[in-house]
């Protein structure tokens, strides 16, 4: 059965390889840092070969920095291990057309050793074992996630050559939803849209944002896997669409001294049955469980911060008066808060505001399903709604450094509890590479502060 009847089958896939509509399968997982890993196989060796056979690829993909160097301190691989391989297993629920792409199909994969356990650490197994968890109580988890990204009009080639300074932003000014801003980028951002769309992502729409150049494209909520998997996919067809007009755009947390790229994430459970789990519709208020999942995901916002901003570069968003949060509270609509409650009825849902565009949403989304579930499984209560600037509060903080974060993930007993040792010593040292990576780079800024004045 396919998500809609914009995603393929595997014999719509066999019928467009026959005819020549399709001759390449991208077979794809998302790694560590959120990208998109994998092959692009000739269809026709798609179809003899990788659907009975299967395929695989380097251990080494979970196991890697940003710049794809191997790195030491994971148990799953390294040199000592031999640096085996990993199965590629097929999910056709996500065989999909690529229409930015000539001739192309995707399908994304699900992680497995050669002995067929599922590789735990990998992104798409994490959240797999809390939506598990989650149906053990009976509930499946609906999710949206709100990209933004800034358009520069340099090529990524010409902006490597400036080492990503003095780029030149798509729009001059702030053009939060200004009509006049986004006509102004409409050719690009026009075809990320149809291409998602004709990519089997229901397309909500688009609109400027406060930083120069910045934009985001909404996609309707889905099932968590789905909202994850259509996430990956369309970060790279975002980047690819781009460069094919002359230009670039990043997600990362924080480009410059102005508003950083969020990635709000809401979230919902439902009964198996689609029934309300977060709405009392007798008495049209929050059902008590909502309260405890709220209360939950608050209580281990400290622990599990670091899945929601995985790299340095993710705390520099956090920033009084900048709508990135910066103490750990809810409120009723309020967007100073980590946590925003919106909407009655079946709208009801929390939006957790803390993740930025650089996130992985495969483990933010899993982190917030296990500290909800946290919250359910302990009855917890929760405390009073903020109401005013969170900003402002004495409500405790964000970890503001991504040690501090790493620090709390790694002692956690409710992450081990929930995640397993395997994930937290994996994720832990995943902040141990970039933490040493960073303590040993001279910053642009310190070459500004220090070359001719110190």
């Amino acid at each position: 059965m396919t998500r809609n009847e914009r995603h393929l089958t595997l014999d719509d896939l066999r019928t467009m390889i026959g005819d020549g509509r399709v001759d390449t399968v991208v077979v794809a997982f998302t790694d560590m840092q959120g990208r998109l890993q994998g092959k692009r196989l000739h269809g026709q060796y798609f179809l003899d070969v990788v659907l009975e056979h299967g395929t695989e690829g380097c251990n080494y993909l979970l196991g890697v920095d940003v710049e794809m160097n191997t790195v030491p301190g994971y148990a799953m691989t390294s040199w000592e291990r031999g640096y085996g391989d990993m199965e590629f297993v097929p999910d056709f629920a996500t065989l999909r057309l690529l229409p930015h792409l000539p001739a192309t199909a995707m399908v994304q994969c699900d992680l497995t050793w050669p002995d067929h356990r599922p590789v735990a650490a990998s992104p798409r197994a994490v959240l797999r074992a809390q939506l598990d968890r989650a149906a053990e109580l009976g509930y499946t988890a609906l999710a949206g996630t709100e990209l933004e990204f800034i358009l520069f009009e340099d090529t990524y080639e010409a902006a490597s050559e400036r080492c990503y300074v003095g780029l030149t932003p798509s729009n001059q000014y702030n053009v939060d939803y200004s009509i006049l801003g986004g006509t102004r980028v409409e050719p690009v951002i026009r075809d990320i849209r149809n291409a998602m769309y004709g990519a089997g992502m229901n397309v909500e729409g688009s609109k400027g944002e406060c930083n120069h150049g910045q934009h985001e494209i909404g996609f309707l909520y889905d099932e968590a896997l789905v909202t994850a998997d259509n996430h990956a996919v369309y970060k790279t067809a975002a980047k690819e669409i781009a460069s094919a007009h002359g230009k670039s755009l990043t997600f990362m947390a924080k480009y410059d001294e102005r508003e950083g790229n969020s990635c709000h994430i809401h979230l919902s459970l439902r009964g198996r049955d689609g029934s309300l789990a977060f709405w009392d519709e007798g008495s049209g208020t929050r059902s008590a469980l909502y309260d405890s999942f709220v209360a939950g995901v608050l209580d281990t916002m400290p622990d599990l911060t670091l899945l929601y901003a995985p790299n340095i570069n993710s705390y520099k968003r956090f920033a009084d008066g900048s709508f990135a949060p910066t103490t750990i509270a809810w409120g009723e609509d309020n967007r100073t808060c980590a946590l925003r409650l919106v909407g009655r009825g079946a709208g009801a849902r929390m939006e957790n505001r803390v993740p930025g565009g650089d996130v992985n949403p495969y483990l933010a989304l899993a982190a917030m399903l296990a500290g909800g579930l946290h919250g359910i499984e302990k009855g917890l209560d929760l405390e009073p709604a903020l109401v005013g600037n969170a900003y402002a509060s004495d409500r405790p903080r964000v970890p503001g450094t991504l040690r501090a974060a790493r620090d709390a993930f790694r002692d956690s007993t409710v992450a081990r509890a929930a995640l397993g040792d395997e994930v937290v010593d994996h994720y832990t040292n995943m902040a141990d590479v970039e933490l040493a990576a960073f303590d040993a780079a001279v910053t642009d800024w310190e070459l500004r502060r220090s070359f001719e004045r110190m």
